[in-house]
């Protein structure tokens, strides 16, 4: 089943896919351009891989690491699915990264990678933009590049696990104005979603609403104020977002 989180009518409602419509929770069935898109999930801890795939490790002139390079995300980076993301006029470099998102269902907890997946509630994509002008270390990406408000599309739907066979065969597509610009596979992930599962949980606990970011393909090019930007996963969905500047945005 895919579930989604939208503004309608000035309230928000949890709503599902029929038939090319959202049906609310309410009952009501309406037109996909007639809601404002949220989320699909409220994220609470959010887990992002660096260099998860060797192509974009050697794209960037990284070699691939021996263990996962994860860092944390904040609630206020996510937008929902045709939402804008600002590009500040002070960068010269500002790409997309389409990604896997792995939605937790239970707390885990020390959890085998061979029972990882009875642990994962589903599925969504999710455009985790970086800023290459704001790279400070060897320690990549840092906190200003991947935890500014905006940054983070992601969504439309929420897939549940039993709906997608294998999360480790998945097609990956990003467009930038109808153009293909990346393309790859989720065979191609360095750790797999059982191996960061067992790896996460085996110092912490992961609760349900926790999301992992499991890295992006090569493929990443700067993109521009106007830019509509289309990432897509096999199965899980279509993320549209566009570009936009900081005359958008109220002045602080």
């Amino acid at each position: 089943m895919k579930r989604a989180r939208v503004a309608c009518g000035g309230s928000v409602h949890g709503a599902i896919e029929v038939n090319g419509h959202l049906k609310l929770n309410d009952g009501r069935i309406v037109k996909e351009d007639e809601v404002i898109w949220l989320p699909p999930v409220e994220p609470r801890t959010v887990f992002a891989l660096g260099l998860n795939y060797a192509d974009h490790a050697s794209e960037l002139a990284f070699k691939a690491p021996e263990e996962p390079l994860i860092f944390l995300k904040g609630p206020n980076t996510f937008v929902g699915h045709r939402a804008q993301t600002r590009r500040p006029a002070d960068v010269s470099y500002m790409h997309y990264e389409c990604e896997l998102a792995v939605v937790i269902g239970r707390p885990a907890r020390k959890v085998k990678r061979e029972e990882a997946y009875e642990y994962v509630a589903g599925y969504t994509v999710a455009n985790d933009y970086a800023i290459r002008d704001y790279l400070e270390n060897y320690y990549r990406p840092n906190l200003r590049v991947k935890n500014r408000d905006t940054c983070t599309p992601i969504g439309p739907w929420l897939v549940d696990s039993k709906d997608v066979g294998d999360p480790m065969n998945l097609s990956l597509r990003t467009y930038v104005n109808g153009k293909l610009t990346q393309e790859g596979t989720t065979q191609d992930m360095i750790f797999d979603i059982p191996a960061l599962i067992e790896y996460l949980s085996s110092f912490m606990t992961l609760n349900e609403g926790d999301l992992i970011l499991t890295g992006t393909p090569k493929g990443t090019v700067d993109t521009a104020v106007g830019d509509e930007v289309v990432t897509e996963i096999e199965g899980i969905g279509r993320l549209v977002n566009t570009i936009v500047g900081d005359e958008a945005f109220p002045k602080p």
